[in-house]
């Protein structure tokens, strides 16, 4: 296995793009539809927000891959969606318009939208530039490129990876784009997320294999403590790689599933890392737990700690606060056992060994700190289970952004 290019695009028989078709009306130099197409029907799945307020899209999405079938993918930025007039007809009616030019049925294309929630979606732009959007097509990488643009809010970069393995002795390629900066949290996270794959796979098996992978990628970052109304992660397999298909859980779906797993946690760090504001893209990883679950509750209180974001932001080794968000975790553990690290590419330091402070090189430490990538390091004491779960900071930047986001 490894990480090659192409994002949304690497995988055979698939398409995309990205124009400005006039849904952000204050930015008209920036891309705001997307459309990711398949030379052939997949299988396929979605997993969804949480949050009980959902998106016009996501009941729509729910209904056309009800089959486990899709053909295409369209996404608009700028406009939720949510909470809006008339928004389950405008999500139909945008998968209307892209499959009347892909030539296929109307619930053959899945739908997304982000931005702000209340406003009515400007549907009939979407209607009128479908054209122009599937004319711009490309299956290289500036056709996932201009798609990951796209689909970007407040995010800085677009984040998309691709990543190549053998499944049954073919080669198969995966790929994604995502989009997620603010409203991020376990759970899915304020987070668009499409992927494409030529894995030969049924509907049910690629529907579980979204479902592993998801859990242990987009729900294990936090920005905000915030989840989003609209968060869907997609995900499309044409077969085009000629393996035997996989309608079981043997070799060839593991080495699927490892792929697919590579690729949504690069893409869930891309996310962490680009939190609104972000100076610090912060790894929490509990060593030597009872359960992994457990080791996994832990890793998210700390990267949820609004108060361990802010020492990360000021560069503060200040280790009570990672102990003060286990406490509170709701995990039973022993505190006397407890040893924290802060760790970067300037080193690593000890600052709590056995529950209790250490005295340590406070230069070393803030040295380690002011890094972008920082690394909080645990060790229980009680058993032999890991998790990673990733984060950032939280700085007065994420406050101006999300204080006048949607005036």
């Amino acid at each position: 296995m490894k990480m090659i290019s192409g994002g949304v695009c690497a995988a055979q028989g698939f398409s995309a793009g990205g124009i400005h078709m006039g849904v952000k009306t204050h930015a008209t130099w920036k891309k705001d539809v997307a459309l990711i197409v398949s030379d052939c029907t997949c299988s396929a799945a979605a997993v969804y927000t949480k949050n009980k307020v959902k998106a016009a899209h996501i009941y729509v999405d729910m209904d056309h891959l009800s089959n486990g079938t899709a053909r295409a993918a369209v996404i608009n930025s700028g406009n939720a969606n949510a909470c809006a007039p008339h928004g389950e007809e405008n999500a139909i009616r945008m998968c209307a318009a892209v499959a009347k030019e892909v030539g296929c049925d109307v619930k053959d294309v899945v739908a997304a939208s982000t931005g702000v929630i209340g406003q009515t979606l400007n549907i009939a732009a979407i209607e009128a530039g479908m054209p122009e959007l599937y004319k711009s097509l490309s299956a290289g990488e500036d056709g996932s490129d201009a798609a990951a643009h796209a689909i970007m809010t407040t995010d800085t970069v677009i984040k998309e990876a691709a990543v190549e393995t053998t499944v049954g002795g073919k080669t198969v390629r995966m790929g994604g784009i995502a989009k997620g900066s603010g409203m991020i949290h376990p759970n899915m996270g304020t987070m668009l997320c499409f992927l494409t794959t030529d894995c030969a796979i049924s509907p049910a098996m690629i529907k579980e294999a979204l479902l592993e992978t998801v859990n242990v990628s987009f729900n294990r970052i936090s920005v905000d403590g915030d989840t989003s109304t609209n968060d869907t992660c997609c995900v499309m397999a044409n077969g085009m790689a000629g393996n035997a298909i996989i309608t079981e859980k043997n070799a060839d779906y593991a080495a699927l599933v490892q792929a697919l797993r590579e690729l949504c946690i690069k893409l869930a760090i891309a996310m962490a890392a680009d939190g609104e504001g972000a100076k610090h893209l912060i790894t929490c990883t509990v060593n030597n737990a009872e359960t992994e679950a457990k080791a996994e509750t832990i890793s998210k209180a700390v990267i949820c700690s609004t108060l361990t974001k802010a020492a990360i932001f000021g560069c503060d080794a200040n280790w009570g606060r990672v102990l003060c968000a286990m406490g509170y975790s709701g995990e039973d553990f022993d505190p006397t056992k407890v040893s924290v690290w802060f760790e970067s590419k300037a080193g690593s330091i000890l600052v709590c060994k056995d529950g209790e402070g250490l005295e340590f090189d406070e230069d070393l430490a803030k040295a380690i700190l002011t890094e972008h990538d920082v690394v909080i390091r645990i060790d229980l004491g009680e058993g032999s289970e890991s998790c990673t779960c990733w984060g950032c900071d939280i700085t007065y930047d994420y406050i101006k952004i999300n204080g006048d986001y949607r005036t």
